[in-house]
């Protein structure tokens, strides 16, 4: 019974960091693959759309990945994985070109940009900021749509690359209005339903007094 309850224990102990994600436990290195989901977000058809749209920034001479999180290590921020990931990465593929890595958390639905040195040239860091918290945050917020959060960021990403003017982030989304049955004080005021409510109060109030009174004589 006691062997039991250790080895319960310990596979409680051990389940959390079973879904939390530090440096260790990333691939090193990924080689060819550009889509690293250990979240698990993404179906088979739209793994492989961005896989090749990583792949197409290779023609950029930037080798491009995206990786996805279940959970971070405790006190691990997303965009310094990022930073590790590159650095540890770099180091084990020595002229693999500037680098670039999209992230996104799973558990909170936030995402980070991150790129190597080489790169800031042409993508500065405000612009992979920026890419982040609203090109790829507003899809995320609306939903968690990883998909189009990743291809609105390799859109933007991608133009800027290609010497054209940063797009900015896509216009914001909102959602569309809840409709509801119940009359706005605007439209109570302007309706007649108080004025025939009086009236029928009054009609039920004299009606039964006289209904008495005739048949009272």
């Amino acid at each position: 019974m006691a062997v039991i309850t250790v080895l319960v224990i310990s596979l409680l102990a051990a389940a959390p960091a079973v879904w939390a994600v530090g440096i260790r436990d990333l691939p090193t290195p990924p080689g060819s693959q550009h889509l690293i989901d250990t979240a698990g977000l993404f179906s088979r058809a739209s793994s492989a759309e961005l896989e090749r749209r990583l792949a197409d920034l290779e023609s950029d001479h930037v080798q491009a990945r995206l990786l996805t999180v279940p959970r971070l290590d405790y006190g691990l921020e997303l965009d310094a994985l990022g930073q590790q990931a590159l650095e540890s990465w770099s180091a084990s593929e020595p002229g693999s070109g500037v680098s670039l890595l999209l992230l996104i958390d799973a558990q909170t639905n936030t995402a980070a940009v991150v790129a190597s040195p080489e790169l800031l040239e042409q993508l500065p860091a405000s612009l992979l900021r920026d890419t982040a918290d609203s090109t790829m945050a507003v899809p995320l917020r609306l939903g968690g749509r990883y998909r189009q959060a990743s291809l609105n960021a390799l859109d933007r990403l991608g133009t800027v690359l290609q010497g054209g003017e940063d797009p900015g982030p896509p216009l914001e989304e909102t959602a569309a209005p809840v409709v509801s049955n119940i009359p706005s004080r605007e439209e109570t005021a302007n309706s007649k339903g108080f004025q025939w409510v009086i009236v029928l109060l009054v009609v039920g109030t004299i009606v039964p007094m006289l209904t008495w009174w005739v048949f009272s004589r």
